[in-house]
């Protein structure tokens, strides 16, 4: 019941602050079954993600296939426009593939939803969990969103889930989570990526 109610303090702690900034609401979809959860990575307070760019392993043959094993977000101030760099959890940790070029909302646009493809569990069979995942965007204080992907538009295996719900009127993406499973040997079945989670931050 201890760990019940700090982990609960935790979670309500998270939403309230994120390194110095108000976080208005968290945004998650259903992920692969394996890994744990990292920690969260924050764009610079007062920046916000408005584009994204993927590590992914292509298709192995006989050998073991990952698909997408990270995601990393460019963050751009939200009042200036100027970039302000680009955050991604696990930076210094080994994972297979290569990363892929940078996507990008349109400008003074940023990413207020996802939704994430996944290959469900395949038995005996070889397991990627996540396989791609794309974004929606739009002005941070109003305006329509629109869907904002890095072609094909989808990974090797697996179905996109439902969309997450979005981020409120006055707030963007500004923090990401990443649930990895750890290397499983060279004879192990590896997925690496399993779930994302994303954090939205208020615009002052």
């Amino acid at each position: 019941m201890r760990t019940f109610i700090g982990g609960f303090l935790l979670l309500i702690a998270s939403l309230c602050v994120g390194e110095g900034r108000e976080i208005t609401k968290s945004l998650s979809v259903q992920g692969g079954n394996w890994g744990t959860w990292g920690q969260v990575v924050y764009c610079p307070e007062g920046s916000f993600a408005d584009g994204y760019k993927m590590k992914i392993e292509p298709p192995q043959g006989f050998r073991d296939d990952t698909s997408l094993n990270r995601v990393s977000l460019s963050c751009r101030d939200g009042t200036t426009l100027e970039a302000s760099g680009d955050v991604a959890p696990h930076p210094h940790t080994k994972s297979f593939g290569t990363w892929g070029p940078m996507t990008s909302c349109q400008r003074g646009h940023f990413i207020t939803s996802f939704a994430l493809q996944v290959e469900r569990p395949q038995g005996s069979d070889d397991d990627t969990a996540a396989n791609f995942v794309k974004f929606t965007c739009r002005n941070i204080t109003d305006g329509e969103s629109y869907v904002m992907m890095q072609q094909p538009g989808a990974g090797y295996w697996g179905t996109y889930g439902p969309w997450s719900e979005s981020c409120p009127p006055g707030s963007a993406v500004c923090g990401i989570q990443q649930k990895v499973e750890p290397y499983q040997s060279i004879l192990g079945d590896d997925t690496e990526l399993n779930n994302l989670k994303f954090y939205c931050c208020k615009h002052i």
